[in-house]
Order: C-alpha cells, then sequence, then structure tokens
C-alpha cells in the first residue's frame, strides 16, 4: 500500500538537489530519500527525476509514500543520541534529538520516539490512535528537547487533559534571524493549514487560537536568542509566529529562513531546542521541573556567531 503526496517547491529550497529538498520538506533523513527516489516513487512536474536534480521555486513535487506499517526505520530499536530525562510507571521523558519523529505517519521514514522507545524496552500506554499510543505532546523533527510520553492509562489521561487546559510550562529556546523587536513580546494569532502549501503552516483569519510569549536573551551578529514560552501547542507554532514577525528561525527554510546564513552556520535544521518541562506528576500531584542542555550542534552555532 502506498499514499501520493504533492508539495510545491518554497523559494528557499529551490536550487537545492531532490533528496536533499525531500529531506527538508518531509523530515526524512537523506537515506530514506535517496530511496524513494531509486525505486521511482518521485516525480518533478509530472517527470522520474535522479537524487542529483535540482528543484526549482515553484515546481510540483509528487511522492508516492509507503503506508505507516511497512516504512522504513518503523521497527523498535534503541536510538542513539535519544536520552531518558525522567522514568517512572507512569511516565518517561526523553531528550528527542534531532531526526526522530515523534511517531510513524505517512510522510516518515526514519526512526521514532515510539520506536526508540520499544527498542529499550519502556512499555507504553495503549491510550490513543494506532500509531501514537502513549503520545501526550509531539516535537517535529527538526526540534531536539524534551518530550513526554505515557506509560499508563492514568497518565495518558490526565497528561492529555494537562496539556489542553495549558497547565503545562512548555519553555524553548529559538536562534531567530535579525534582532527581535520589541525584546519582550506576546504573539496572539491564529494558525492554520497554509493557503497553497500543504505541508506548511500560516497565520490564517480561521485558525486556531495560538499565543506565544517569547524574551530575547542573548543578541548576536545577524541574529537573536530567545527564550519562549508557548500558552498553546499548534503544529510549528514558534516558527510560524517568528516567521510572522519577519524573523524566521535559522536554518528553517521552510519558514523563509536566509540560505546563506545557515550554510554559513551549518544548520539545515530550524534552531529551536525545548528546554523546559514543568507540571503536576500525573499520580501524585507533585510540581516537576525537567530540564535539557542544548545538543553539540546547535551550541557550535551559537559559539560560531560570538565574538
Amino acid at each position: 500500500m502506498s499514499a501520493a503526496r504533492g508539495l510545491y517547491i518554497p523559494d528557499g529550497i529551490a536550487g537545492e538537489r531532490v533528496d536533499t529538498a525531500l529531506s527538508r520538506m518531509l523530515g526524512f533523513s537523506r537515506a530514506a530519500a535517496v530511496e524513494l527516489i531509486a525505486e521511482g516513487r518521485v516525480n518533478l512536474d509530472g517527470r522520474s527525476v535522479r537524487k542529483s536534480d535540482r528543484v526549482p521555486a515553484g515546481g510540483w513535487l509528487e511522492v508516492d509514500l509507503p503506508e505507516p506499517d511497512t516504512q522504513v526505520g518503523a521497527a523498535p530499536e534503541p536510538i542513539e543520541g535519544m536520552d531518558i530525562v525522567y522514568d517512572d510507571d507512569d511516565i518517561v521523558v526523553v531528550n528527542k534529538p534531532v531526526g526522530v519523529a515523534a511517531h510513524t505517519s505517512p510522510g516518515w521514514t526514519g526512526p521514532t520516539v515510539l520506536s526508540g522507545l520499544a527498542g529499550a524496552g519502556y512499555r507504553i500506554a495503549t491510550s490513543g490512535p494506532p500509531e501514537r499510543q502513549g503520545i501526550v505532546h509531539r516535537l517535529d523533527v527538526g526540534t531536539s528537547g524534551l518530550m513526554m510520553v505515557a506509560k499508563s492509562e492514568l497518565a495518558y489521561s490526565v497528561m492529555k487533559r494537562a496539556f489542553k487546559q495549558r497547565t503545562v510550562t512548555k519553555v524553548y529556546h529559538a536562534l531567530a534571524q535579525g534582532h527581535l523587536e520589541p525584546m519582550a513580546g506576546t504573539v496572539d494569532a491564529p494558525i492554520g493549514r497554509h493557503p497553497g502549501r500543504d505541508f506548511k503552516f500560516a497565520v490564517t483569519s480561521d485558525g486556531k487560537p495560538s499565543i506565544t510569549h517569547y524574551q530575547v536573551i542573548e543578541m548576536l551578529p545577524g541574529a537573536c536568542l530567545a527564550e519562549v514560552h508557548l500558552e498553546t501547542g499548534r503544529t510549528h507554532q514558534i516558527r510560524v509566529h517568528m516567521a510572522a514577525l519577519k524573523h524566521p528561525l535559522v536554518g528553517d527554510l521552510t519558514y523563509g529562513a536566509d540560505p546563506t546564513f545557515g550554510r554559513r552556520v551549518g544548520l539545515e535544521h530550524q534552531w529551536l531546542h525545548a528546554v523546559e518541562l514543568g507540571f503536576a506528576h500525573p499520580r501524585t500531584g507533585e510540581p516537576m521541573r525537567l530540564t535539557s542542555d542544548y545538543p553539540a550542534e546547535l551550541e557550535r552555532v551559537l559559539e560560531q556567531l560570538r565574538p
């Protein structure tokens, strides 16, 4: 079984190789993108492609994706670099690396948090849709940091409600292009599907309410590091809101980042890290606060930019 998907090529990816474009737009590993191309599953403007072909702005990519139950990388196996930050009978919190999805989906052929936990011997709650059992919130493939998964049915119910009712503290650090002005503020703008790009989201009049608070914590040449607090948890929320302020995240070509700047600092995905989760334990009610350090790749970018 397979599922076809069509994608427009955004300006920021124009001129990239087909395998690189697929990797960035759909979150594939480069190897998985090459495999799809070799199998003849990728067309550009109606014709077959080679992995080294270049994609034009506004081009139309058609990808014949395998269904989740046949996807490469979905088999349970431990994931290098995915550390366990907290673990008990009810929840497990991981430090998710870039390149790992929360769970399987029709557009993903790489490792997932759930497959990594299964490979490490963890038993997860059975509540929730089959492909994302135990998932109470998610991080993008290109975002690193803290992510919680429920192990008990009680924890799944309590934590899903807590995230929905906004009683969980979610703090991110984000590196935005340019210098945010004012240096602290709130973006209250609804987010919905992009009207012409099915892989993107945007600020839209009919979108879901979305609220992001930010505070600049360090000014750097051509960029600024901001602490971001989310009231809501929409898909790509920080990326969309920063782009709406005309300060897309460094490396985030999907939302308008400067590809030259990204290449200069050696970053092929958005600079975005989930640094803190604060919540009441689902069984005991005990206040908990978990934190995560930057991965080496993001720390390297900061050191490169600092005078």
